[in-house]
């Protein structure tokens, strides 16, 4: 069985939320594995000045998520097309409805 990975954030920004009482990203966003010093994209997190977000999930800061995406201006495509669009557990988007013989 293969392995879900769970990515957290990297983002070029952040901005505190009062409500919450926690640090959200803002600015612009990368998908993130904690361990590594870089993002899913391959940028360095020091070289391009990112500041990791490890209590933040991937899928919390796509605006259709409506999660920690308020201060949110770009999602890096590259990192949206390795970690997904979509949470680790939903369905496929396609699926074959009457197959050929």
């Amino acid at each position: 069985m293969a392995r879900t990975r769970r990515y957290d954030v990297a983002a070029s920004g952040g901005w505190w939320d009062e409500d919450d009482n926690r640090r959200l990203p803002a600015g612009e966003v990368h998908a993130w594995e904690q361990g590594r010093n870089e993002t899913v994209c391959g940028l360095s997190l020091h070289r391009s000045r990112l500041t990791r977000f490890p209590g933040i999930v991937w899928t919390d800061v796509l605006p259709e998520s409506g999660g920690a995406a308020d201060a949110v201006r770009r999602v890096c495509p590259r990192c949206a097309a390795a970690a997904g669009r979509r949470g680790a557990d939903s369905r496929p988007i396609w699926r074959r409805v009457d197959p050929r013989p």
